[in-house]
């Protein structure tokens, strides 16, 4: 028995390179390495006090066993109430299902309204683990590709022209990992009216960065008319209040998807942490100011990390309008030389970065766009101003 010897579904996958990446630049660290790593979209906050003060409580009062499997109803009346006040979205208890991180949500909303050879439009570029998910439902992954010049934005005309019989999800991510780029209200009104054209299509609309926006108010397109039944919006606590390692996400949709998503998660991962669910509902009930200060926080780190990119030549760089990446145009690189290897791709770019300039970025061949890189800017100013240096001068190398 060997590797061979796996399912033909894992020989669909590929690892991600996010986690590559990070893992590479912890193995030079423990080699005595200094490495400046912006690889990982992790906040570097530490949880709100208030929060870790609800789960502390939560374990006193022996709140450490089994939940139901869609989560407590106290932390589901949390989050209607967090749809309601921020967002204008009216849900029920039973259109909700809390999981383990948004990542198991978006997982499950795919695996259990995917079939094999399902088509799945997704723009990109793209956060890494779309179409790995989409493989791994039997479904066939559809690329959009949008640009710098596009903003990083998908049209209606684009949609439509992807929309065939086939065609069973689009997958929207705003504000969006890896580019930064938010959909306006008006952008996904017009997305709406293509989707409402076509009968059965779906969209599962990640919203896990909403609060990471630093161009206006965060709009949902599940609030745009029409489409809250063809919506699956999925959240969580993990960027915004700085709780990545917590893993609590939800999705609100109709009944009968949250019914179906609820019988998935049961059999393979029951109900989420039952002291993560105390946690999660405090951050959601509890004070706001903390989520103010870290979107502040990261907004100043954006306009200094762009501007101390656009100083480095042969890079094209647009301003993110949220989340916390940078992704920059990097082909101009494409065929030059340190002397003893060649970049092709931006995967090897990223790699060059790694091993010349120690810094720990990720290519964007991961993410559908071979032509771009991504650094991510949840560190500190400090590590901003040290790896932008070491970029550019691993870069002034290439010749």
């Amino acid at each position: 028995m060997n590797e061979s010897s796996v399912s033909k579904r894992m020989t669909r996958l590929s690892p991600s390179m996010t986690f590559a990446m990070n893992a590479l630049s912890n193995e030079l660290k423990a080699k005595g390495i200094d490495v400046v790593n912006m690889s990982l979209g992790e906040p570097d906050f530490n949880t709100p006090a208030h929060v870790k003060a609800a789960a502390c409580q939560a374990i006193d009062g022996d709140y450490t066993h089994y939940t139901p499997v869609p989560g407590s109803l106290s932390l589901k009346e949390a989050i209607i109430g967090k749809l309601q006040g921020e967002n204008g979205l009216t849900y029920g208890p039973a259109e909700i299902l809390v999981s383990n991180g948004a990542k198991q949500s978006l997982c499950n909303a795919v695996m259990a309204l995917v079939d094999e050879g399902d088509e799945v439009i997704i723009p990109a570029p793209y956060w890494v683990s779309y179409p790995q998910m989409v493989l791994l439902a039997g479904g066939v992954p559809v690329h959009i590709d949008t640009g710098i010049d596009r903003g990083f934005k998908m049209t209606p005309e684009q949609l439509e022209e992807a929309i065939t019989p086939r065609t069973r999800m689009l997958i929207l991510c705003s504000p969006s990992n890896p580019s930064g780029a938010v959909y306006s209200q008006e952008e996904l009104e017009a997305l709406s009216e293509t989707i409402l054209r076509h009968e059965g299509l779906l969209v599962l609309s990640d919203e896990i960065y909403e609060h990471l926006n630093y161009v206006g108010a965060h709009a949902s397109i599940a609030a745009c008319k029409g489409m809250r039944e063809r919506t699956i919006l999925v959240n969580g606590v993990s960027k915004a209040y700085a709780m990545t390692g917590w893993r609590i996400g939800f999705l609100a949709a109709p009944k009968w998807i949250v019914s179906a998503c609820s019988m998935l998660q049961g059999q393979y991962t029951s109900g989420p942490c039952s002291v993560s669910q105390k946690a999660a509902e405090a951050a959601w009930r509890g004070p706001q100011a903390c989520v103010e200060q870290m979107r502040q926080a990261f907004e100043r780190r954006r306009d200094l990390l762009v501007k101390l990119m656009r100083e480095i030549p042969g890079l094209e760089v647009a301003v993110p309008e949220g989340a916390f990446y940078l992704f920059p145009k990097c082909s101009s690189y494409f065929g030059k030389t340190d002397g003893t290897r060649v970049i092709r791709t931006s995967t090897d770019l990223a790699m060059y970065l790694l091993e010349v300039g120690h810094v720990a970025t990720v290519g964007g061949d991961a993410f559908g766009a071979p032509a771009y890189f991504r650094l991510s800017y949840a560190t500190s100013e400090e590590n901003i101003v040290e790896g932008t240096k070491r970029i550019a001068e691993a870069l002034a190398l290439l010749k």
